[in-house]
C-alpha cells in the first residue's frame, strides 16, 4: 500500500474511534432518562411496557457497528484497541464528572449541587455497570464476529455482523440490567422487562444498521482495493 493510502487509512481508523468513544462516554452520561417506543402499540413484558428504554440505548449500536466495521477492515487487533480506549475515556470521563461531583457550587448558579448530583451523582455506579458488560460484550463480539469470518472465509458479512452482536446485545443488556438492579439503581420488579425491551430493541437496530454496514465496507473495500477477507495492516 502506499504512503498516500496509508495516511488515509490511517485518518479513517482514527475517525472511526473518535465515533466510538463519543457514542461510549455519551450513552454513559445520559442513560438516567427514559422514553417510551410504541411502533407495536401498548404492549407490555411481564408487567413493564415493552420498550421502556434508557435513552443512552441511542448512541449504544453504534459502537458496536463500528467495531464490526473495524474488524472488516483493520482486523481483530485494531478492533481490540478500539474497545481498549473506549474504556479508558470511559473511566476517565468518570473521574471528571466524580471531580465536578465533589466541589461545592456557588450561590445564585443555573444548576446547583442538589440538581447536579442527582443528574450526575449516579454516574459513577451506571459506568461501572456499563464498562464491566460492556467490556465483556465487545469483546464477545469481536472474538465471534472473527470467529464467522474465518469460518466463511470472508463470505456473508450479514451473518457474522448479526449473530455476533445478537449474542454480545443479550449479554450486555443482561449484565449491565443486573448490576444497575444488584446497585439498587433500578427495582427489580422491572429487571425482565428491561432486559427483554433492551434486547430486542438492539435486536431491531442491529438488523437496520446491516445495510450501513455493507455500504461502508463496500466503499472502503473499494477504495483501498481490498480483496475478500483481506484488511489492512496499519501497523506496517
Amino acid at each position: 500500500m502506499i504512503l498516500k493510502d496509508k495516511l488515509l487509512a490511517r485518518r479513517i481508523y482514527l475517525y472511526l474511534g473518535a465515533l466510538f468513544i463519543t457514542s461510549l462516554v455519551v450513552s454513559n452520561l445520559i442513560f438516567q432518562k427514559f422514553f417510551f417506543w410504541k411502533p407495536f402499540g401498548d404492549v407490555t413484558v411481564f408487567g413493564a411496557p415493552l420498550f421502556e428504554i434508557s435513552v443512552g440505548i441511542l448512541p449504544y449500536p453504534v459502537t458496536f457497528l463500528i467495531t464490526d466495521l473495524i474488524s472488516e477492515i483493520f482486523g481483530k487487533k485494531k478492533a481490540n484497541q478500539i474497545v481498549v480506549a473506549g474504556i479508558f475515556a470511559s473511566f476517565f470521563s468518570l473521574l471528571i464528572v466524580y471531580t465536578a461531583n465533589s466541589v461545592p457550587a456557588t450561590v445564585a448558579v443555573p444548576i446547583g449541587d442538589d440538581l447536579f448530583t442527582s443528574v450526575f451523582g449516579n454516574t459513577i455506579i451506571a459506568v461501572f455497570a456499563s464498562m464491566m458488560a460492556y467490556l465483556l460484550a465487545q469483546f464477545v463480539d469481536i472474538q465471534i464476529y472473527h470467529f464467522w469470518k474465518n469460518l466463511t472465509k470472508g463470505k456473508y458479512l450479514w451473518l457474522r455482523n448479526n449473530f455476533s452482536t445478537f449474542s454480545s446485545q443479550f449479554i450486555d443488556t443482561f449484565t449491565v440490567v443486573l448490576l444497575l438492579c444488584s446497585f439498587g439503581e433500578i427495582p427489580w420488579e422491572r429487571f425482565t422487562g428491561l432486559v427483554i425491551s433492551g434486547f430486542i430493541f438492539k435486536i431491531i437496530i442491529a438488523v437496520l444498521d446491516t445495510p450501513f454496514l455493507y455500504f461502508f465496507v463496500y466503499i472502503l473495500r473499494k477504495r483501498f482495493k481490498l480483496g475478500l477477507n483481506q484488511e489492512i495492516d496499519l501497523d506496517v
